[in-house]
């Protein structure tokens, strides 16, 4: 009997999480605004061609492994499969996406970076290319974020990967200066 309650309680904790994700799904179909041109959402927000239209979205990056391109004769897309899971590398991409990001905006139109909650792994794309293009530290790209799109969370796996970046970043920065302060003496 026990066994057979905690199935039923396990289906009935599945379909519940099937009800939050279906109500979020309808009500986060409008994407968040990070920059001039950097918009951040959710699989909905991707499918509201209508919406994106409006804002100037020219490119979707996808951050997701089972999401397909919803309009693909009417926006560029890149898609990075991967999972929302710690042990995700997703720093290896940051690169590509940056560039991706980049020539949209070099081209005059606006990008969507997006994942399925628009929650963990396609805040964690923009908050890097915060830091890459705006020397921002991971706690004022994430502040940034946050401040414009509240569920902004990042999983601790990705959080590690960003620390790792702002590491490198502040290295880079640091030989630049070594390198190049005999000009200023």
């Amino acid at each position: 009997m026990d066994q057979y309650n905690e199935t039923v309680k396990n289906q009935i904790q599945a379909l519940v999480r099937v009800i939050k994700v279906a109500r979020t799904y309808r009500e986060d179909n409008v994407p968040s605004q990070i920059e001039e041109g950097l918009y951040l959402g959710s699989v909905a927000a991707a499918c509201n061609k209508n919406v994106l239209k409006s804002y100037n979205v020219t490119h979707i990056l996808t951050v997701a492994s089972s999401l397909r391109p919803a309009h693909p004769d009417d926006f560029v897309y890149k898609v990075v499969r991967v999972v929302d899971k710690e042990d995700t590398n997703l720093e290896i991409y940051f690169d590509e996406c940056v560039d991706f990001i980049d020539e949209a905006k070099r081209q005059g139109g606006s990008v969507l970076v997006h994942c399925f909650v628009g929650k963990s792994r396609s805040v964690t794309i923009v908050v890097a290319y915060l830091m890459k293009k705006h020397g921002m530290t991971l706690t004022q790209a994430m502040q940034h974020v946050k401040s414009k799109r509240p569920v902004a969370s990042p999983n601790a796996g990705f959080i590690r990967q960003l620390q790792d970046l702002e590491k490198s970043l502040q290295g880079m920065s640091s030989l630049y200066f070594s390198t190049h302060m005999h000009t200023y003496l």
